[in-house]
């Protein structure tokens, strides 16, 4: 299973598959550090779909990102077959669907390092077992783990991202055209979240959330939100009382992610964005329902969760079957506004 030091020194080419959402991609980052301590002069590629690629883009830990565009059922051959001439010496599925290590099986890359799932143990020269225990810590150890089960150490499991100089300007310029002056302080707040509902806390208090934070800290407040979420942030807009600034649907994910680097404070339910704030270091408050903050909560020490800890719950549902009334319902604005004091 392990991984001998005469297979490591051989190592010169890496492919590191990454997961395909935005919160997963930013847990995969303490995993691809890892994975460049020990290869320090190998050429590292990181193939991602389009929509996370951005998390990967400024990491000094990857020396390309390689972009999987390709559609239709035929998809996996034909990438397989563009890896295939890159001949890659190793290949560490961070995914852990069956397609990852196909292609990766197809692109015949020697090497080829990751959990044992989906039917795939056969694709793969070292299959690491992934018992029940392992779905149960925080996503960023399930990612490691990976590496210390075939004998690579690991030291350090903080989450990585990088945001250059221009697109911190970029940023200002953003918030300069919607009429915040440089030295305004801004709280974000990121009313959306993937796979259901369960996961959203209530528009109507974060509007009043947005309201309060005025109040208390003196700021201006930004809604964060993709594409999708565009008339959402302009629900809050209008039934804010005080004035906040929308920027759902309005950006790119390099961004936003720049743009959450300069707030304040980020209010999120758990969503990719709550994650790329943690990675920022950004103080940070959580608001959990359906999901389980043990395994995927922000992974920092500026973070605080609010949750209501029902006997449903987690139930990973992606709508409530109690009606959104359950854990969701329980948590009010005052509580957040208290995790967001304790903070600040």
């Amino acid at each position: 299973m392990r991984l001998g030091r005469k297979k490591i020194r051989g190592v010169r080419r890496v492919l590191i598959r990454s997961t395909n959402w935005i919160g997963d991609a930013v847990m995969n980052t303490p995993a691809i550090h890892a994975i460049r301590s020990h290869f320090p002069s190998a050429h590292i590629s990181l193939l991602a779909k389009p929509w996370v690629a951005p998390v990967f883009a400024n990491s000094p830990d990857v020396d390309e990102v390689i972009l999987y565009e390709e559609k239709g059922r035929l998809a996996p051959v034909r990438l397989a077959r563009k890896l295939r001439r890159r001949r890659f010496d190793a290949a560490f599925l961070l995914q852990h669907a069956f397609e990852a290590a196909l292609i990766a099986f197809l692109a015949g890359i020697p090497l080829r390092i990751g959990y044992n799932r989906d039917g795939r143990g056969l694709l793969l020269t070292h299959p690491v077992p992934c018992p029940p225990a392992v779905r149960r810590v925080h996503q960023t150890a399930y990612y490691l783990n990976i590496l210390t089960a075939v004998g690579l150490g690991v030291s350090d499991q903080r989450l990585r991202l990088t945001v250059p100089p221009a697109a911190r300007r970029r940023a200002r310029e953003i918030l300069s055209a919607r009429g915040v002056k440089p030295d305004e302080t801004v709280m974000g707040i990121n009313p959306s979240a993937i796979y259901g509902p369960a996961k959203q806390w209530f528009p109507d208090r974060f509007a009043a959330l947005a309201d309060r934070l005025q109040e208390r800290f003196g700021c201006r407040v930004l809604v964060f939100g993709g594409p999708s979420d565009r008339q959402l942030g302009q629900r809050i807009e209008q039934m804010a009382q005080r004035p906040v600034i929308s920027l759902a649907g309005e950006t790119t994910l390099e961004e936003a992610v720049a743009l959450i680097a300069l707030c304040r404070l980020f209010v999120s339910n758990d969503s990719g964005l709550m994650h790329v704030a943690a990675a920022l270091d950004i103080p940070q408050v959580a608001i959990f329902g359906s999901t389980n903050p043990v395994t995927t909560g922000p992974f920092s020490d500026r973070s605080r969760v609010v949750r209501i800890p029902e006997p449903c719950s987690p139930c990973l549902e992606p709508e409530c079957p109690e009606g959104h009334l359950s854990c969701m319902g329980k948590i009010t604005v005052s509580m957040v506004l208290d995790a967001a004091d304790a903070l600040l």
